[in-house]
């Protein structure tokens, strides 16, 4: 498959590109700055500069022009990555309007599939509002508490309906806290105060996770706009999730099924759908 991916330079986006490369897709990388992998000229994914805030740029990248014509679907990974990364005008604006930008030229491109990032943050992070039960799945209620969590929220339903106009199926990926192998030298930090990490329920997803989870929502048998919670098996702590939640948030259900260190970002529907399974752990590492 030929596939564009937009922000395919940044911490998701390398090793999003990598896995695609490996399984033999042609790829294209759209971002403002290039990365060591695409800066070459010969570089098995070339780079393409452009600023997807502009929708004729856009276009022309989702295009794949001479470097990559034909392209079939595209990884819409680009955007400022949290809320303390810019003004929040800034942080709304930039991904709010990118995304439109991103699924109009998807649109009218014709692409066969548009998969993209969204965010847990949809989900009501950093939880000063406790949820309504453990785990969080795809069916509690979303809860925007910053721009950028609401940039995401918007993109959501900008699926739904440029899906609706289009027939092209639009697969959401509300990505954890995205951790590379250098990340883990942290976790020894948190493990003593469980409050550090209660504002995403202490949910992370290893680089090896975003991988997959986008090599399945490539293929997977989606119709429509759906979104996913991704995250890891297990959380970032030693302790046992139900005894978390009990310090924490001691009046939150905790749905069956829970046990041990296991997550608290509900990723059963990913399992079923996608077919995502989040095999690594960092409990291997450390």
């Amino acid at each position: 498959m030929r596939i564009v991916v937009t922000g395919g330079s940044g911490k998701a986006g390398r090793v999003v590109v990598q896995a695609l490369l490996e399984d033999g897709h042609e790829v294209l990388n759209v971002d403002r700055v290039p990365s060591s992998e695409s800066s070459s000229p010969d570089s098995p994914a070339p780079l393409l500069l452009a600023d997807l805030t502009d929708f004729g740029q856009a276009l022309e990248a989702l295009s794949g022009g001479e470097r990559l014509p034909g392209v079939e679907a595209v990884v819409h990974l680009a955007a400022i990555p949290s809320p303390v990364h810019a003004t929040a005008d800034a942080v709304f604006r930039t991904n709010a309007v990118s995304t439109h930008a991103v699924f109009s030229a998807a649109l009218r491109l014709g692409l066969r599939r548009v998969v993209w990032a969204s965010s847990e943050t949809t989900l009501g992070l950093p939880f000063d509002e406790p949820p309504d039960y453990v785990p969080v799945d795809e069916e509690h209620p979303l809860r925007p508490e910053s721009s950028y969590a609401l940039s995401k929220v918007l993109g959501e339903e900008m699926a739904r309906q440029f899906s609706r106009w289009s027939g092209i199926p639009f697969v959401g990926l509300r990505f954890s806290n995205v951790m590379v192998r250098a990340d883990y030298e942290q976790f020894p930090s948190f493990w003593d105060d469980p409050r550090l990490r209660k504002w995403n329920l202490w949910s992370y997803v290893d680089e090896s996770h975003v991988a997959e989870s986008v090599r399945r929502a490539l293929v997977a048998d989606v119709r429509g706009a759906e979104a996913f919670v991704i995250a890891a098996a297990d959380t970032v702590m030693k302790r046992p999730s139900r005894e978390l939640m009990a310090e924490i948030f001691p009046n939150v259900p905790i749905r069956e099924g829970v046990s041990g260190n296991d997550t608290l970002l509900g990723i059963d529907r990913a399992r079923r759908v996608l077919g995502y399974e989040p095999t690594f752990s960092w409990r291997t590492i450390l």
